[in-house]
């Protein structure tokens, strides 16, 4: 209130009221148009880091999903190229789940990451790839190589 009287006497001011009011109402508008670019500057700053912040995130994630998948394929082109060797090399349940796994990998939205199957096709693939492990009774386990401190030295 001082400064604003202060302000008031460095003007000199005719007795018109209106003078008077327009000075109050710019004081007050100050306030309002401070208050409004701040939100809009702060706005604007949030947008551009939570894009930013958005497309890390979706390129680990793209990254690991990619990487998981590729871990599958790896393994049912080794399985089939061992079946194809000797036909009998495993049961045919162990043979029709890896058919089933193929089926899961190529039925996979690689290019629809927001389709809700996502996580139900990755569920039923790990799923399947842990009964056929457990099966021919072989220790494998996708263990997410490299990890995310590997991948730091090569971005």
């Amino acid at each position: 209130l001082h400064k604003l009287v202060h302000i008031m006497d460095s003007f000199q001011l005719n007795s018109n009221s209106d003078s008077i009011k327009d000075i109050f109402d710019s004081s007050l508008n100050l306030e309002e148009t401070h208050y409004k670019e701040g939100y809009t500057e702060g706005y604007n700053d949030g947008l551009s880091s939570g894009k930013d912040e958005g497309r890390q995130v979706g390129l680990k994630t793209g990254f690991q999903v990619g990487e998981e998948l590729g871990f599958y394929r790896g393994c049912i082109d080794i399985w089939n190229s061992a079946i194809r060797v000797d036909p009998t090399c495993f049961s045919s349940r162990v043979q029709k789940s890896i058919k089933q796994m193929d089926e899961l990998v190529e039925k996979y939205p690689k290019l629809e990451p927001e389709n809700e199957s996502v996580t139900n096709i990755m569920d039923s693939l790990r799923l399947k790839f842990r009964a056929i492990c457990a099966t021919m009774n072989v220790k494998l386990e996708y263990d997410g190589y490299p990890k995310p401190s590997d991948v730091k030295d090569i971005m």
